[in-house]
């Protein structure tokens, strides 16, 4: 099945490569410079994942205005619809969220797929509403932890925003290839 993935995967960062190759000298110049810090750093990378438009579209833009219907429509039987995509990082942002503040996070097989396959058409409101909860909470907590729970989870984090907008590479060309993604919202 992932084999399946390595175009749609390649064709996303292409599109995202070519993308800011355009906008880097653009961004750095319009930017007012920051103090480097792994909390700005951290903050910052987050924040393009989520719901800041920068380099590439956020997860919140990917997935903006899409219907239920739109959100469970595949290209092929082995590729993934936007609605998983989007329940899978709904999933694991929220059990690392669940690690990171110690809680105790849902049950889980260890079956990677099963972080796919428990969206559903009817829930595609609930999983949009969720996401954005979950990513305003981890906002909040990457903002307001001490540093030395910042500097032990910084890789942690760091991979998390990796993950978000790798998916959300492979949402926004699905959404090409189903003809309803808008190029004013960042990726042509």
């Amino acid at each position: 099945m992932r084999k399946h993935l390595v175009p749609i995967a390649i064709v996303a960062l292409l599109s995202v490569s070519s993308n800011l190759i355009f906008t880097t000298t653009a961004a750095a110049q319009e930017k007012p410079e920051k103090e480097a810090t792994l909390r700005a750093i951290l903050l910052e990378q987050f924040r393009n994942a989520w719901n800041k438009e920068d380099w590439y579209a956020p997860i919140s833009i990917a997935i903006e205005g899409l219907t239920a219907k739109q959100a469970m429509w595949k290209p092929a039987d082995s590729v993934h619809s936007v609605g998983e995509l989007t329940y899978h990082i709904l999933f694991w942002s929220r059990t690392q969220l669940d690690h990171f503040k110690g809680n105790k996070s849902a049950a889980f097989s260890g079956n990677n797929n099963e972080t796919f396959t428990a969206f559903t058409e009817a829930s595609w409101a609930s999983t949009v509403q969720q996401l954005n909860q979950v990513m305003a909470d981890w906002e909040k907590a990457i903002e307001t932890c001490d540093e030395a729970k910042l500097k032990k989870w910084a890789s942690g984090i760091d991979h998390l925003n990796t993950h978000i907008a790798y998916h959300t590479g492979q949402i926004i060309i699905i959404r090409k290839l189903a003809n309803n993604w808008d190029p004013a919202k960042g990726v042509r």
